[in-house]
């Protein structure tokens, strides 16, 4: 499948079969995650891989999630940056707010930027994928010994699509370019 294709037909799965994903695949679709850009390359994007049963129930109980289908993702792939890994002295004197390149706002971009290049080799791969925000941050940090520092702008699951959605309506060209 080219780029474009890839594009065009990801969708947001919320619905997957009960079938386990390799290792293999996972490696494969963090691989893409890590292959990204990231200001002055940093590589602030971390990923915590959750398939095991028991702590999705952990995460259940402690009402982590607010969309129920998300427990029920053959994976869930925390979504980390480490604002910590930018270049302070490559930074402070070039930027009069160095926080607009890095830290906290800078890893968020840079997780974002990764995890696209994940969910777009996830649908290549024929993988279902959903971006999930409505996370209890402070909750699932402490459950997983997540760093405080670290931000968590969203979680995604990952498995083999069981619904395919249609796609949903785009703005026309000339609504988004000013």
């Amino acid at each position: 499948m080219d780029v474009n294709k890839t594009i065009e037909t990801r969708r947001s799965i919320r619905k997957y079969q009960d079938k386990e994903i390799s290792m293999d695949l996972i490696k494969d679709i963090l691989n893409a995650a890590r292959l990204a850009p990231s200001a002055y390359n940093a590589q602030p994007s971390r990923f915590i891989v959750i398939q095991d049963k028991k702590i999705k129930e952990t995460l259940k109980e402690n009402n982590v999630f607010k969309q129920p289908f998300v427990y029920n993702a053959p994976v869930i792939i925390i979504c980390l940056g480490d604002p910590e890994v930018y270049p302070k002295e490559r930074l402070e004197p070039i930027y009069s707010n160095p926080k607009e390149i890095a830290g906290d706002i800078g890893a968020v971009r840079d997780v974002a930027i990764s995890a696209q290049n994940l969910v777009l080799r996830a649908t290549e791969l024929g993988l279902g994928t959903c971006y999930i925000g409505l996370v209890n941050r402070d909750r699932i940090k402490e459950i997983l010994g997540i760093p405080d520092n670290y931000v968590l702008p969203f979680v995604i699951t990952v498995g083999y699509p069981d619904e395919d959605p249609d796609p949903m309506p785009r703005k026309d060209m000339k609504d988004i370019i000013i």
